[in-house]
């Protein structure tokens, strides 16, 4: 009796509980809502869909150009895969640029080199010029992949910072998905013009957006950080605890710093070992685990397995855009960690679902059922890369690291995951050759190293202030024990 006595007590609690949760989201959603995050929000998102166009630019598009310009196999290939060239000078220049001359002069520069390459692209007469434009969507690529979701951490408000970045992220997806869509429709030139859109939204705006707070306070322009938090937040929220935060664990940061004068090689400090790992192979393992393979292959798997390609496309679009709306509505609910680990798991079961399908295939078992295994594999794969794997890796590598490292730390995550990125590309079609199975079993066995991986040693962010969530790791008991 006494137990149904605390039961109603208990509902009220957790209803009052809940309300009081509602009531704190929402005030969130109305700091968020101000006219200068809005904008930043609008550039970076305009951004990322460039960055969707620039990926899925050359499926639909290359019997055209072979055509039009008289390209070999071998043109368009190296057309193709230069982009990965440019990733690579993009990952080694990231970290100083967005140091030196901020987070939002470095998101111009990255709309421009953009910009270029479009029209680059969409003038060509030769292959030079075609290629000169891959390449600098490369570089741009490689500079604003890590610069975006950093400077949406650094402005967001702590319990709408994950939803923020997944938002923005998401518009990698839709691009994607609207150039596969439009390619099979528009002639390449005009493909590319259309691609010019988003960045010519997103220049103009860049000249009302603020500078990061952190990025600020990193600099020595202290009195600014208070005065970007009023805008960000509103100018009736009281952003002085939060501006006293970012100016004291900024002060702290370099008061902690034993390497003088090789800014670059301070991530290769003890104390921050624990966290670049985690950068590191969080940003990789998607790369490693198949996504270039099934993204730049997608047509050739359905082929293979007897799926038809457009069904293909249609139903992975829908479902990894499904999945990525699903993830930022989730990720400041459940939690990046939790969310990491379904996202892996569900990447697990995809993959080893389609070596499944081809296995059964080439011992010509269950032949009626094998397409629609390939089919529902490919589907678990993108729908789970959109719900977790897709933004997270980002926004935990945005998160971790103190400002005086991100530089450093951007540069070697995205060096690191180009070239596995371009690896992969490189071997995949001899992987297919020594055994379909086997590449996508290999696959599988990755993303479960990854399960493992994120299980033991990556923390939860969700919540924590960008300073708290970065004391945790060089405020440790272990690097004080060491000192």
């Amino acid at each position: 009796m006494e137990e149904e006595g605390l039961l109603p007590s208990h509902k009220e609690e957790l209803l009052e509980s809940s309300k009081k949760s509602s009531s704190s989201f929402l005030s969130e959603i109305s700091n968020i809502s101000t006219i200068p995050f809005v904008l930043a929000f609008t550039a970076c998102s305009c951004g990322a869909f460039s960055f969707g166009c620039i990926v899925g630019y050359t499926a639909p598009t290359q019997s055209s150009i072979m055509k039009d310009l008289n390209l070999s196999i071998a043109d368009f290939s190296l057309f193709a895969s230069i982009l990965t060239v440019g990733l690579i000078i993009g990952a080694l220049i990231c970290g100083k640029l967005t140091d030196l001359v901020g987070r939002v002069y470095t998101l111009l520069i990255t709309n421009i080199l953009v910009l270029i390459g479009w029209f680059a692209i969409a003038l060509a007469k030769d292959v030079w010029l075609l290629d000169l434009g891959r390449l600098l969507h490369g570089i741009a690529v490689g500079i604003s992949s890590y610069l975006v979701p950093v400077y949406i951490s650094e402005i967001a408000p702590k319990h709408l910072r994950g939803a923020a970045s997944s938002l923005s992220q998401l518009f990698v997806g839709v691009g994607i998905s609207a150039f596969y869509a439009l390619g099979t429709a528009l002639a390449w030139r005009s493909l590319a013009i259309l691609a010019s859109i988003p960045c010519l939204m997103a220049l103009p705006l860049l000249f009302f957006i603020p500078e990061s707070p952190r990025w600020l306070a990193k600099v020595g322009r202290e009195k600014e950080v208070e005065a970007v938090l009023l805008s960000l937040r509103g100018a009736k929220s009281d952003v002085s605890d939060e501006a006293a935060e970012i100016l004291e664990y900024t002060q702290h940061v370099e008061q902690q710093q034993d390497v003088k004068g090789r800014d670059f090689l301070k991530i290769f400090q003890r104390k921050y070992a624990l966290s670049l790992a985690i950068g590191v192979v969080l940003v990789t393992l998607p790369q490693l685990g198949g996504l270039n393979a099934y993204t730049f292959y997608t047509d050739s798997i359905f082929t293979a397995s007897g799926v038809s390609s457009d069904l293909g496309f249609i139903s992975t679009s829908i479902v990894q855009m499904f999945g990525g709306v699903l993830g930022a509505v989730l990720i400041d609910v459940s939690g990046r960690r939790a969310l990491l680990m379904v996202s892996q798991g569900g990447m697990f079961l995809g993959c080893f679902a389609t070596a499944i399908s081809f296995f059964l295939q080439k011992n010509h078992c269950w032949e009626t059922g094998t397409p629609i295994l390939a089919l529902i594999g490919v589907m678990v794969y993108f729908g789970s890369y959109g719900l977790g794997m897709g933004p997270i890796p980002w926004i935990i590598a945005s998160e971790i690291y103190p400002v005086d490292v991100k530089g450093a730390a951007g540069t070697i995550i995205n060096l690191v995951t180009s070239i596995s990125s371009g690896l992969v590309t490189y071997f995949f079609n001899f992987l297919l050759q020594w055994s379909s199975a086997g590449t996508f079993i290999t696959f599988a066995i990755v993303m479960g190293l990854g399960f493992v991986f994120t299980a033991k040693l990556v923390p939860e962010t969700k919540g924590k202030s960008l300073e708290e969530v970065q004391s945790l790791f060089i405020d440790s008991p272990l690097e004080d024990s060491t000192s």
